[in-house]
């Protein structure tokens, strides 16, 4: 076969070949196995199963007895002494580890957390778009996308004023290892400049902490180091790793869906036509099209705890499987004329939040709130607004991340 999933070299290809490569693989009969490659500084395999239907992908997301998130979700997964010094995820949890702290950062996502936050979402994207007519559309993503998310994420855990540019910069380090990596040196030198960032930004989080168990105020920090009703509360270690995933994942989901977002309204008039003549009808399910449509976060990997058969397949206790998020969401049996942007399409099958399980997103509805009320703004206020040109991407083989693009209104 002339595919290779484990070669950082497909991931350079159009998106259009991508896609043409996994619906061949979604054609087999079996999951294909690929042979993992060396990379300096990371634990490398054997290889992975690569599982790319839609419903393989949807079992082992429900299924996390048999499809571990243990030890790790990456390909290659990092060395045991990145989890000692940074302390661990919880992406790489199983219960019942994974379910206690979910249990205790779950109070911050709540249905009223999240109405209260709306005026405020509401307040920063008006003051976005004031800031995009005051200084003239250049890139997209640096004046819109990467904005909005970084800064009600900074509001929810009232970061003060005079550090959130610091958070921001921390942040933009952080998501720029995710990518191919060009070269041994410059690797090592990414790998470098992102861990510095995290720890910075776990540091910063752990002193608020201290600061917020002493003199709690209404924040999420304040909520997280005080014990809910079960008392348990976070220790410094889990609040720094929630921190870190919060403001990078937080951030990636929206940013990147609202950048491939204005690009898939402005090739699909027709769709924009139709959302326009009732945004309120159509918004919400516009939104789960283009979660779906790009697939933020590519391929998350399990660890397969004991032998079981899936669709034929007889894996191994210890067999690794990633399932490709953005495969699964073109997967044409559950999705027809799935390359197609339809914002009148059943969204409500795609993984483009991870699959049903324990391990879906947390801050899904907050990625949608914030999605929402930014496209309102825009398209209500910035009539004529549209893409420029083609994006440029971030070569990356994990997330599909936008680092410019080009606009106009």
């Amino acid at each position: 076969m002339d595919i290779d999933l484990a070669d950082l070299d497909f991931w350079r290809k159009p998106l259009k070949e991508r896609n043409e490569a996994f619906a061949r693989l979604r054609e087999l009969e079996h999951p294909v196995f690929f042979p993992e490659k060396k990379v300096p500084f990371l634990r490398s395999g054997k290889g992975f199963y690569a599982l790319v239907r839609h419903a393989d992908v949807v079992e082992a997301s429900r299924n996390a007895k048999v499809f571990s998130s243990e030890p790790a979700v990456t390909n290659p997964e990092p060395p045991g002494w990145v989890k000692q010094v940074f302390g661990e995820s919880m992406v790489n949890m199983d219960d019942p580890r994974h379910a206690r702290l979910r249990r205790i950062v779950t109070r911050s996502f709540s249905p009223k957390m999240l109405a209260n936050l709306q005026g405020d979402i509401e307040a920063a994207c008006a003051r976005i778009v004031d800031d995009v007519i005051k200084d003239g559309p250049r890139d997209f993503v640096a004046q819109v996308a990467a904005r909005l998310p970084i800064h009600v994420i900074c509001d929810m855990l009232d970061i003060p004023q005079e550090l959130r540019e610091q958070v921001h910069r921390h942040v933009d380090i952080s998501t720029a290892y995710t990518g191919v990596r060009p070269s041994l040196a410059r690797s090592v030198q990414m790998a470098g400049q992102n861990m510095l960032a995290l720890l910075a930004l776990q540091r910063m989080v752990i002193k608020l902490g201290h600061e917020r168990a002493a003199d709690p105020k209404g924040d999420l920090v304040s909520l997280l180091v005080t014990a809910n009703p079960d008392g348990e509360k976070l220790t410094d270690k889990e609040l720094g790793s929630f921190f870190s995933l919060l403001l990078v994942a937080g951030n990636e989901t929206a940013r990147n869906t609202m950048a491939h977002g204005i690009k898939l309204l402005t090739d699909n008039p027709a769709q924009r036509e139709l959302l326009m003549s009732d945004f309120d009808a159509h918004i919400n399910n516009a939104i789960e099209e283009m979660v779906r449509h790009v697939s933020p976060i590519m391929q998350f990997r399990r660890t397969v705890t004991q032998d079981h058969s899936l669709r034929g397949l007889e894996l191994k206790k210890g067999d690794k499987v990633v399932l490709f998020y953005g495969s699964a969401n073109r997967d044409e049996s559950v999705f027809p004329d799935a390359d197609a942007f339809d914002i009148t399409r059943d969204t409500k099958p795609h993984v483009g939040f991870g699959g049903p399980g324990p391990h879906f997103c947390l801050g899904a509805n907050l990625a949608r709130q914030e999605m929402r009320t930014m496209f309102r703004e825009l398209l209500t206020r910035l009539q004529g607004i549209r893409s420029v040109g083609e994006p440029e991407l971030l070569l990356s083989n994990f997330d599909n991340s936008v680092r410019s693009q080009p606009f106009t209104f």
